[in-house]
């Protein structure tokens, strides 16, 4: 372990204000911040300015970090929410070049395979579950040895080796499925090599600097995109400190979902809340407030692109189901999601909307999303879904490798893709200056 461990020296400057202490923490982490959002970003004075924003909301939240073992995984986690928003909000064109010129690296031909990956490298750590995502993070971008993953972990040194060698195999796959083949050990090699850079040499003390003073001397641009990231945490804790204490409440007694009827619950089972359940989480593209659950029904609203309300859990053969009703666009059921750029989507175009009318009449549209293009496996245009109106049950299935659609539970597209195994379900809109997305989903079930 380091001479002194994260936990301390957030303690030292959340009760003692030390600025040493907070230099510290900055001089030890800098590099993985400044490479993650170098990644998604792929321009370094975005990064740099991302670097910035992440470690003022580090200085803001420090009092309640201050017991956490595994800040690596926080500020990876951090980055990647800052970075994201900065691309939804400031940098929709740039992002859109950024994957062009990212595809293009993974389709040409050569033996690099750092090159091929690193696009791919922290959606994939982010698809992880957490304690495997903490294992990656702490052995290869923080260049702990086993023991100390372990100790961070809570666990023996064989079982983190055993937790680290899994977590690679899953990476493995996860490229392979991409184009990438190699080894757990190649990508051990690699990702420990490059997955860490370093940070421009004026950076650690800019940073400190501005982020001691709690943003005080920080471009506006920066303070937006760290108050925009305070604003998802803060609701994302909003979220579960809500349905804990509707649990503490009906402890004594029983309740109902009311026109929810589900399986197996995606949220907290029997209990019935005034906001989003608390396991379902909007997607990194998406924004909180674009979500709302009332009257047994999920509200989706977008015109700013992608927003994805997805469950916690992860499942590979699986059937979701809803009730979907949309006047203006569309409205999308979604599994085997890994992150917001890759799975599958079942698209509901009724006929009668505007978008219809600019786009050909309505559709059905069976879609896969790789690295955030868009590809379209099946399309139905026919007699059921002129007889559905605006609102209609749309079920969308995976079993293998087979998906299949089916509307008022008349099948109206199957097809066979292998891309995705598994992964999140959940609920899709989209809009953007083209035309606004409103729409409902009630009676959502999965099985």
């Amino acid at each position: 372990m380091e001479p002194t461990d994260n936990g301390a020296l957030l303690r030292q400057y959340a009760e003692d204000n030390s600025e040493e202490a907070f230099a510290a923490l900055v001089s030890r982490h800098v590099n993985l911040v400044y490479s993650v959002a170098l990644r998604q970003l792929g321009n370094p004075h975005h990064a740099e300015e991302i670097t910035q924003a992440v470690f003022i909301i580090l200085a803001r939240k420090a009092a309640s970090l201050r017991h956490d073992k595994a800040l690596a995984g926080w500020l990876f986690q951090a980055t990647r929410l800052t970075a994201n928003n900065f691309i939804r909000s400031e940098t929709r064109r740039q992002h859109r070049e950024e994957e062009a010129y990212m595809q293009s690296i993974l389709d040409e031909a050569g033996t690099e395979i750092w090159p091929r990956i690193a696009p791919l490298l922290d959606s994939a750590v982010a698809g992880l579950r957490e304690k495997d995502r903490q294992a990656v993070l702490l052995r290869f971008y923080e260049g702990r040895n086993l023991r100390e993953v372990g100790l961070v972990l809570g666990a023996s040194e064989a079982a983190a080796e055993k937790r680290v060698s899994r977590a690679l195999e899953k990476l493995r796959k996860f490229f392979t499925k991409r184009g990438v083949d190699s080894t757990a050990a190649t990508i051990a090699e690699t990702i420990s090599t490059h997955s860490v850079q370093a940070a421009p040499v004026a950076l650690a003390k800019s940073v400190t600097a501005i982020a001691i003073a709690k943003g005080a001397a920080a471009s506006t641009s920066t303070l937006t995109l760290a108050k925009g990231a305070l604003k998802i945490m803060a609701w994302t804790k909003m979220k579960t400190a809500i349905v804990a204490g509707a649990v503490v409440l009906l402890a004594a007694g029983t309740a109902t979902i009311g026109t929810i009827s589900l399986y197996k619950s995606f949220f907290k089972p029997e209990v019935h809340i005034a906001g989003i359940p608390s396991d379902w989480t909007v997607s990194a593209d998406g924004n909180p407030d674009q979500w709302s659950w009332s009257d047994g029904q999920f509200n989706g609203h977008s015109s700013t692109g992608d927003s994805m309300l997805l469950s916690s859990k992860e499942y590979g053969d699986v059937t979701i189901s809803a009730i979907v009703s949309t006047t203006n666009r569309q409205a999308s059921l979604a599994l085997r999601i890994q992150d917001v750029v890759n799975g599958y989507n079942a698209l509901f175009i009724p006929n009668g909307t505007p978008w219809a009318a600019a786009n050909g009449g309505g559709q059905i549209v069976l879609a896969k999303r790789v690295s955030g293009r868009q590809k379209t496996l099946a399309t139905y245009r026919g007699e059921w879904l002129d007889a559905a109106g605006q609102s209609a049950k749309l079920t969308f299935s995976a079993r293998g490798s087979m998906l299949e659609i089916r509307l008022n539970d008349h099948t109206v597209l199957q097809k066979q893709d292998p891309e995705f195994a598994s992964g999140s379900i959940g609920l899709r809109v989209y809009g953007d200056s083209a035309g606004t997305c409103d729409a409902t989903f009630s009676n959502v079930t999965y099985r």
